[in-house]
């Protein structure tokens, strides 16, 4: 198994609270992580058909089964065993006593907060990163990186990447979705995902979109919400503290995987990546997924935007942290260019309390230009680390 660096975050939570809820998308190593961790736990994993009926007719009898502390897998199957988890908690069981996980964020967040409120840590864990997989000693190029993605089981098991999205995708539409909502007919809904694709690293109009899927722009909202909760894609928002009416208020769509984007592009090598019209957009998300898995890793919030304008001013990334803004600007050339720092230069004159910008670019060569860090972009997880210290 590849470390993953949300380990010492997870020990720390565990010190301090009874119950641990790790929730991420299917296939990013949840399970393994935690029973890699505390191969000790009692473990339950509630896809299990029989132990999930046994958790819904009595649950009573399936605690009784497991002695704690206990691991329970995907928590969401059944959220009606926090209530009891709480009653176990507050007849005072001790700190680290549960370790859940989950995949649907919207459904498990809205049980938590009515049950384990003040129980609970909730750590997010996203699939791997350029940092973890190169701490591994696996050297990919830029367009390996878009085509195989950062799922665990392509770099830590070989697996082949278009296959494993293929089923991915199938999976997460056949079975995963149907659990959050009644999708009618499927076909749209497939053809509204491959269309937001073709859309990554854009502000994505939904009423646009509404006549090429053939559907209301409504539900298309509704849908972009299931697959937000369900750790498909991940919207970025704008940032408009302090700058009034002029600017941007719709977010920017990404894909938690960018392997998937990749693959419902129709890429099949790594090849093609470059020469794909959608190219920019993919490193974009490849960059800015870094930036949140780094986040998360050390169990902080997103605090990740971008800055946009009425008169196409714009900077595709910002980090806020502790009320200090920093620019970022992402290129996917490998050589540097001295323009690249104009938009990073402009968001810092128009916000002068803004802190230290950087442009991440395809290239190898970390240095400073004008005041501004150059970054190549398999080093951004170092610089966040910094800039949080």
């Amino acid at each position: 198994m590849i470390p993953r660096h949300i380990e010492a975050t997870i020990h720390k939570e565990l010190r301090q609270i009874p119950v641990l809820t790790l929730i991420g998308p299917r296939q990013s190593g949840k399970t393994t992580l935690v029973k890699s961790m505390f191969p000790d736990f009692s473990y339950a994993n509630l896809e299990d058909p029989e132990l999930r009926a046994l958790a819904v007719s009595d649950p009573k009898i399936f605690f009784q089964r497991f002695s704690l502390p206990m691991i329970i897998d995907e928590i969401h199957r059944v959220p009606e065993l926090l209530s009891w988890i709480q009653i176990k908690v507050d007849s005072g069981a001790e700190n680290g006593s549960f370790v859940l996980t989950g995949s649907h964020q919207l459904k498990l967040r809205e049980s938590i907060s009515q049950s384990l409120a003040g129980r609970t840590s909730v750590l997010t864990l996203l699939p791997l990163s350029i940092s973890e997989i190169s701490e591994a000693g696996i050297t990919l190029s830029k367009d390996e990186w878009l085509h195989y993605g950062f799922l665990p089981r392509i770099h830590g098991q070989g697996a082949d990447p278009l296959s494993t999205y293929r089923n991915y995708f199938q999976t997460y539409v056949e079975r995963d979705v149907r659990l959050l909502v009644n999708i009618r007919n499927v076909i749209q809904f497939e053809n509204f995902i491959r269309l937001l694709a073709g859309r990554v690293g854009q502000v994505v109009n939904l009423e646009n979109l509404s006549d090429d899927v053939g559907v209301s722009g409504t539900t298309l909202a509704e849908w972009l919400s299931v697959l937000e909760a369900s750790f498909v894609v991940f919207r970025l928002p704008p940032y408009y503290h302090n700058f009034g009416k002029r600017l941007i208020k719709a977010p920017k769509i990404y894909f938690i995987e960018p392997g998937l984007a990749a693959w419902l592009l129709g890429i099949e090598s790594p090849k093609q990546v470059s020469r794909d019209p959608v190219h920019g957009g993919l490193f974009e998300n490849l960059v800015v997924l870094e930036a949140l898995k780094s986040r998360y890793n050390a169990g902080k919030e997103s605090n990740l935007y971008f800055w946009r304008d009425n008169n196409r001013n714009e900077v595709d990334l910002l980090f806020d942290v502790q009320r200090v803004i920093h620019p970022v600007e992402i290129k996917s050339a490998a050589t540097w260019n001295e323009g690249f720092v104009r938009k990073v230069r402009h968001f810092r004159s128009s916000l002068p309390a803004a802190g230290r910008g950087a442009v991440v670019y395809a290239g190898d060569h970390r240095f400073e230009f004008d005041g501004i860090d150059a970054l190549p972009f398999h080093s951004l997880s170092s610089w966040i680390k910094t800039l949080s210290e």
